[in-house]
């Protein structure tokens, strides 16, 4: 049976590679961000991080929404259904704009709730983030359509294409980046603005790239012809009722993230300093489980769609065992480099020290981080949605934030105990997830026995 799974890693690798460079295209971009304006000092620094919080929130429910799109386009495919694949990609499409735009509204009419003493965040810091904020807002709206037409693709197995543009777009941010956060050449010093111009310019670049690349495939053509007249009720009822619970699982999950960065924002500016860098460096290796979740996602779904249910049952576990045994790698390499990684982005001894406490525990949640990420994607191609939503909820919000908060006080673990939540909540919901998915898949299996 081992062998058996390794012999579906090339395949599993083939599809998840271009999902990985691209997603780990979007966290260097936030390295590059940390790294520059990491130079600036530790409050704007802080800053990024602060007015990422809400970014990240809106980013959760949009992209949670816009992963409706691939097991739908997935299912289709297997079954061969050219016309509802068309249908479910362009309604989709509607969808992530409408997300984006309200997204936008949403994060720049609440961005004042950074002040509540609630939050207990450092005035320096609340200011700059605002100007950030601000632009970094607008560019959710490109960034959405972007997800509309990268999960149409993905749901094809075309992954690469979604890749192309992202990289290219990031190669753009650096770029941009170097120029307006420092004022080089004919550029204003922007600072921490800067950067946010060069995201939205980058994330608009996007947008026009993928559409390019995706127009001009010869097989995809009938996919742009015949343009939606109207919103089919069904297949978009459908897209909101998986996309929905999605969004509140990357919301679940994504929150208590975003509850660190605020716990460790109350321990002081270098504190938070060192939550991101642990934070950045732990999303690059989360990227690659990433990957392979969407293609545990597309996988799942074509087997679904093709009703080879035993098959697609092995092909789900022989990608949660590639992630295994990739994310024991990466915990190595963290525990090895933890006095080294952080350098990178500061050069400051106290932040670099704590970032460092961070990263040996960061090495052994992101098993249970990669393996939950890849059992949800299988869960996602089969539709099942609900249940792991409850699952996410009960894991990162009934197990892991009450540890995070209790032991993040500053007079007990402080910063490691924040971390020390984030590894149960994890842990459970990879557990939790790998039940569910047992018992789901079983059944399918016992229907077609029966049948």
């Amino acid at each position: 049976m081992l062998k058996a799974y390794i012999s579906e890693f090339p395949k599993n690798f083939n599809l998840a590679l271009p999902i990985m460079i691209g997603q780990i295209g979007h966290v260097l971009v936030g390295l590059a961000d940390n790294v520059m304006i990491g130079q600036l000092g530790a409050a704007p620094l802080a800053a990024v991080s602060l007015g990422n919080t809400l970014v990240f929130f809106a980013l959760f429910i949009g992209i949670g929404f816009s992963f409706a799109i691939t097991p739908l386009v997935a299912e289709a495919d297997g079954e061969e259904n050219f016309t509802r694949g068309r249908k479910v990609f362009q309604n989709g499409l509607v969808m992530c704009t409408i997300n984006g735009l309200l997204l936008f509204t949403l994060i720049y009419f609440i961005k004042p709730v950074l002040y509540s003493p609630v939050l207990d965040q450092p005035d320096e810091v609340v200011e700059l983030a605002f100007p950030y904020l601000n632009i970094v807002a607008f560019s959710l709206i490109p960034l959405m359509i972007f997800q509309g037409f990268k999960q149409f693709a993905d749901g094809l197995s075309l992954t690469k294409y979604a890749m192309y543009s992202t990289l290219i777009a990031n190669v753009l941010n650096i770029v941009l980046n170097y120029f307006l956060i420092y004022g080089i050449w004919v550029f204003p010093r922007l600072e921490v603005e800067g950067a946010a111009i060069a995201t939205l310019i980058s994330r608009f670049s996007m947008v026009f790239l993928i559409i390019f690349i995706l127009k001009s495939r010869q097989s995809l053509k009938p996919y742009f012809s015949k343009l939606i007249q109207k919103i089919d009720k069904v297949i978009f009822r459908r897209l909101l009722s998986l996309g929905f619970p999605t969004a509140l699982q990357m919301l679940f999950e994504g929150g208590i993230f975003t509850a660190s960065v605020l716990l460790a924002g109350s321990l002081g500016t270098n504190a938070q300093a060192a939550n991101q860098i642990a934070l950045n460096l732990a999303s690059m290796t989360f990227m690659v489980g990433v990957g392979l979740g969407v293609t545990a996602t597309i996988r799942v779904a074509n087997q679904k769609g093709k009703k080879d249910f035993p098959h697609m049952r092995f092909i789900a576990h022989s990608i949660f065992f590639q992630i295994l045994l990739i994310e024991i790698v990466f915990a190595l390499l963290f525990v090895t480099l933890k006095n080294i990684l952080p350098e990178v982005y500061i050069d400051d001894a106290e932040v670099i020290t704590m970032a460092s406490q961070l990263l040996i525990i960061a090495a052994l949640f992101q098993i249970s981080d990669g393996l939950q990420v890849g059992i949800l994607g299988a869960l996602r191609g089969l539709q099942d949605v609900n249940v792991p939503t409850f699952i996410c909820f009960v894991a990162y919000w009934m197990i892991g934030f009450p540890v995070s908060y209790y032991f993040g006080d500053s007079e007990r673990l402080g910063g490691s105990g924040i971390w020390l939540g984030l590894l149960a909540g994890l842990t459970a919901s990879a557990l939790l997830l790998y039940i569910r998915f047992n018992k789901v898949s079983s059944r399918y299996i016992k229907s077609t026995n029966f049948a």
